[in-house]
C-alpha cells in the first residue's frame, strides 16, 4: 500500500497530471460545442433536409480527447522518471521492481476508470440534452439500448491509459511512445482504410476505434472501421491493447538497468 500511495503523491504533485486530466473532462464541452453547433444547422435547415438529416454519435467523437490525454498521462507516468533519473531512486526504495509498475497500473488505470465514464456519458448527456428528437430520433433512443455501448467507449479510455505506461515503460521514450498513441488514433486506421478489401475490414475489425460497437454488437454499415468480431473476441482484443503491454513492460524491468 506504501507503494501505491508513493505512486499516487507523484501523479498528484506534477503539474501535467492535471492539464491532461483537465484537458480530458473539457471533452464534455467539445461535445455540447458540437451539439449547439448541429441543433443550429438543423433548425435551419428546410423540412425536406432535416428529414435525411443524420449525425454521428459525438461520444464517439470526443473520446478521442480522453483516449490520447489519459494515454499521455500513462507515458509520463514512467518516463518522466527515466528522464529526471528519478527511477533509480525508486528502484531502491522498491527492489522488487514489479511492484512498482504494478502500483502505475493501478494509479493510471484507476484515473481512467474515473476519467473515461466521465466524459462519455457526460457528453451523451449534454448532447441528447441539446438535441432531443432532432436527426430522426439519434439521441431519443432510450438509454437502456445505449449504455453497453456507452460502457465500452468508457473502457477504451482505460485501455489507453494502460498502452501509455506499458508503451512508455517499454521504449522509455516519451515521443516515441506519444507518437504510437496519436498514431492508433489517427494515422493507421487511414492507413488501413485505404487498403483492398477484405484487408480493410480485417485490419480495421481488430483497431481499438472498431471494438467498442464490436462489444456492444451494434454494427454500423457506415462505419470506417470493420465489423467482424463478435462481443467477447471483441472484448478479448481490447484487453490485450492493455494487457500485452503492461506485462511485456513487467518482464523487461525486471531484467534490464534502470
Amino acid at each position: 500500500m506504501s507503494v501505491l500511495a508513493s505512486e499516487w503523491l507523484k501523479v498528484r504533485s506534477v503539474r501535467s497530471s492535471y492539464l491532461t486530466l483537465g484537458l480530458s473532462l473539457a471533452a464534455i464541452l467539445l461535445g455540447y460545442g458540437l451539439a449547439v453547433m448541429a441543433k443550429g444547422m438543423f433548425d435551419s435547415a428546410p423540412p425536406a433536409q432535416q428529414a435525411k438529416a443524420r449525425i454521428a454519435e459525438l461520444e464517439e467523437v470526443v473520446v478521442m480527447v480522453p483516449q490520447l490525454c489519459l494515454g499521455v498521462l500513462g507515458v509520463l507516468a514512467i518516463t518522466s522518471e527515466h528522464a529526471t533519473g528519478l527511477i533509480r531512486t525508486s528502484l531502491t526504495v522498491v527492489p522488487r521492481r514489479w511492484p512498482l509498475l504494478a502500483a502505475k497500473t493501478a494509479v493510471v488505470g484507476g484515473l481512467g476508470l474515473v476519467v473515461g465514464p466521465a466524459t462519455v456519458f457526460g457528453t451523451y448527456a449534454v448532447a441528447r440534452w441539446v438535441l432531443g428528437d432532432r436527426f430522426s430520433g439519434a439521441y431519443s433512443v432510450p438509454f437502456g439500448a445505449r449504455w453497453p455501448l456507452l460502457a465500452a467507449l468508457s473502457l477504451t479510455v482505460v485501455v489507453f491509459a494502460l498502452l501509455g505506461l506499458g508503451l512508455g515503460a517499454i521504449l522509455r521514450s516519451t515521443a516515441a511512445s506519444i507518437a504510437i498513441l496519436v498514431g492508433l488514433v489517427y494515422v493507421i486506421p487511414i492507413v488501413i482504410g485505404n487498403l483492398p478489401e477484405p484487408w480493410s475490414e480485417r485490419f480495421g475489425s481488430v483497431m481499438i476505434g472498431a471494438l467498442p460497437r464490436e462489444i456492444a454488437g451494434d454494427f454500423p454499415t457506415d462505419s470506417v472501421y470493420g465489423s467482424l468480431l463478435p462481443p467477447v473476441p471483441a472484448m478479448v482484443v481490447l484487453a490485450a491493447y492493455a494487457v500485452v503491454p503492461v506485462v511485456t513492460a513487467l518482464w523487461l524491468i525486471r531484467r534490464r538497468d534502470a
